[in-house]
This record gives structure tokens, sequence and C-alpha cells, in this order.
């Protein structure tokens, strides 16, 4: 017996939506691989959530060039915030720091310079006479701060690092990796955002002399607000640069490229593909109602600590899904930031990630009564 052509084609109709359907629900991320970077080492780093996006060789130990001077600064910042010294401090300039070769800010032997011009001057100009300024000034010597370097260097995880200098001149013993200088960069903008708006700006005027950034990712592309440049022969051409685009900030750590342009093209392709391919999340507004007994409250708040974020294929937060599993039946009294259980991101069936779930609220004992009543709710559930 021969089909009814009508049949199939009804059959077929009706077939269409459900395969259509069982595609829509499962959304496919396809992410391309990172893009080939003409350097010796190189990361891209997710600032708030320390995902690593594209990297290679990052952990190889190079020479740091210019890029020490991020720690440099980062020490002084240390110290400004614990009001050890203060941006309108006067720094009388040695005859050390005057003779210190390499980049300059010009700054002349035996005046005294306000610290924030000195700070500007390394910052902006790369000046290495005004490193060592600023490291006598902070620590009496630039051997002593060296100490405050690597013990700042150890405290932000730098693993694979260590300082002999404040200005980044080429010595035997000194040596980094892109990875720690992503973490220091990332710290850097975390714990100083004050400070760190002087890494976008673009020229800096003293003694009469303006010098401009070196970074020209500052004047071709807006999102682009710091951070460095270096080069020495031993180095290389080295770029670390932070971007801020649809509420996602980037750190790419580019060592020995073979030019000035090469560097910045290469910081561009890494920046691209992290920016266009992914997204960070903050999980902070994920909060759930759960119950709680011998309380006050029926249920209180739980949720993820405010400095939890997901980095994920660009449009896939929005299908996931969040599972609470608590530690055990909550019993009050709870604390607000108590962990209480586990907050577990998925896709698909599959973790993506497991969060600290916490109290979002306190939850005070109740009275005799309430409690008997919770205590016998207990022991039948």
């Amino acid at each position: 017996m021969k089909s009814n052509p009508l049949f199939k084609l009804l059959k077929t109709l009706l077939i269409i939506p459900f395969i259509f359907s069982a595609y829509a629900e499962e959304p496919r991320f396809y992410i391309p691989e990172a893009p080939s970077i003409a350097a010796k080492a190189y990361i891209l780093m997710d600032h708030n959530s320390g995902i690593i996006l594209a990297a290679n060789n990052e952990n190889e130990k190079r020479s740091p060039a210019s890029l020490t001077k991020l720690m440099t600064s980062y020490v002084v910042f240390k110290r400004l915030k614990e009001e050890f010294i203060t941006l309108d401090d006067e720094v009388k300039i040695s005859e050390k720091a005057w003779g210190t070769g390499g980049s300059k800010s010009f700054i002349e032997v035996g005046k005294m310079i306000k610290l924030e011009d000195l700070l500007k001057g390394m910052i902006i100009q790369s000046g290495n006479d005004a490193s060592v300024a600023l490291a006598e000034h902070v620590a009496g010597s630039e051997g002593t701060f060296v100490l405050f370097m690597n013990d700042y260097a150890q405290q932000i995880g730098m693993e694979n690092t260590r300082f002999e200098n404040a200005s980044g001149l080429p010595h035997d013993d000194q040596y980094t990796t892109a990875k720690d200088i992503a973490l220091l960069s990332s710290a850097m903008i975390r714990e100083f955002p004050v400070y760190y708006e002087w890494y976008k700006q673009k020229e800096f005027t003293y003694n009469n002399i303006t010098q401009t950034n070196r970074n020209k990712l500052l004047f071709t592309d807006s999102t682009v607000d710091g951070l460095k440049t270096g080069w020495t022969q031993k180095a290389g051409y080295c770029l670390v640069t932070s971007a801020n685009r649809v509420d996602m900030r980037l750190i790419s750590v580019v060592l020995g490229s073979d030019s000035p342009a090469i560097r910045t093209s290469e910081t561009e392709k890494l920046l691209d593909y992290g920016f266009r391919f992914f997204e960070t999340q903050s999980v902070n507004d994920i909060s759930h109602q759960v119950r709680v007994y011998k309380s006050e409250k029926a249920n209180i708040k739980v949720g993820v600590a405010d400095s939890s974020f997901l980095t994920l294929p660009r449009n896939q937060f929005r299908y996931t899904t969040q599972t609470i599993n608590l530690n055990q039946d909550l019993i009050a009294p709870i604390s607000q930031g108590e962990q209480v259980g586990e907050l577990v991101v998925s896709f698909n069936d599959q973790n993506i990630a497991t969060l600290p779930l916490i109290a979002l609220e306190n939850a005070a004992e109740a009275g005799f009564i309430s409690k008997m009543i919770d205590t016998i709710k207990l022991l039948f559930r």
C-alpha cells in the first residue's frame, strides 16, 4: 500500500518545529583559537574574573625592561595609601638618581621635586631617573626599596618574578613573566583606581620638556587606559595594556616583539579577540529565597559574594542555570555573610562554576514555641 503524499507532507511539517525547538533550546557556542601573536610570550586575562583567555609561554622568565616600573609605582601607591608619604612630599634628587642611564624625566641633581611630578615622570615619560629618586625617597636607598618590590610581588602571587632595581635597567637576576605582569596590572587597577588614571595620560611636561606616552594605543583606541611599554636589547619590545569595553576589562601582556609597531598590532589582535568572543558577567545579583528553621523569618535571601564574576563565551550566560546546594537545613541563628552552601552554575548539564553561597541577611532565633514547632517539622522531614 502506497503512502499518502499528503500524510507525508503533514508529518514533515509537524516534525520540523520540534527539530527547530530542540536546536533553539540548546544553542552552541564555538570559540575559535586565539590569533597567532608575534611575541616571545603573551597573555590575555580578564581583570575581574582572572580567567586566562589566551596565552603562550606565559610562565617563561623574561627580562622585564621598563615594565619594572609597574611594580615601582605599585610600591609607591601602597606607601601613599598607608600614609607614610604624600603626593606633596618634596623629594631631593640625588646624584645617583640624576645620573641613571636610559630614558629620562630630565630632573636635576640637588633639586627638590614634588613626589607627584616624579610619579608622572616615571609613569608617563618612563623616566629611569624619576624611578630611582622615588625609590630613595620611599625606602632610603634603591636597594632597600627592592625589598619592598619583591615582598609585594609575593603577596600578589607573582611566583616567577624577581626585582633587582626600580627602573628596569638590565640585570642578570631581574626577571618576570607575562602572567605575573598581568597579575600585577590587575592588582594595580583594583587597589588604586585613582592613581591608575595617570596611566592613560598621553603626555607630561616637566622642566619645559614635553614627552608623550609611548603606549600608542592610548592615541588610537579610546577604550585603552593603560599601562606600560618597555624595551631593552634583551627583553625586546614589550607592552602591557588594559582596555574596558562593554562592561568588561581585559589585560594583555606582550613580551619580546621585534618592533614597537608589532607589539602594538599584536596587542590589538589579542584585545579584539577577547572582546569579540567572550563576556564577563557579575553574579552578584543572583539571589534566591531559602527556608530557614527556628527563626523569626520563614525565608532568607542567599547569594554570592560581591566579587564573583564569570567569563564565558559571549551570550552564553543567559542560557545558564543556577542550582543551590545547601550544606544542611538552615537553622537560626544565621549571620549575614555566613557560607551556607554552594551555587552551581551550569550550561547544558555541564558545570561551569561552583561558587560559595552565603546568607545575604541575618536570621535571628525565634521564640520558644516557634522553635519547638520547627523542631517537630524537622523530625518528619
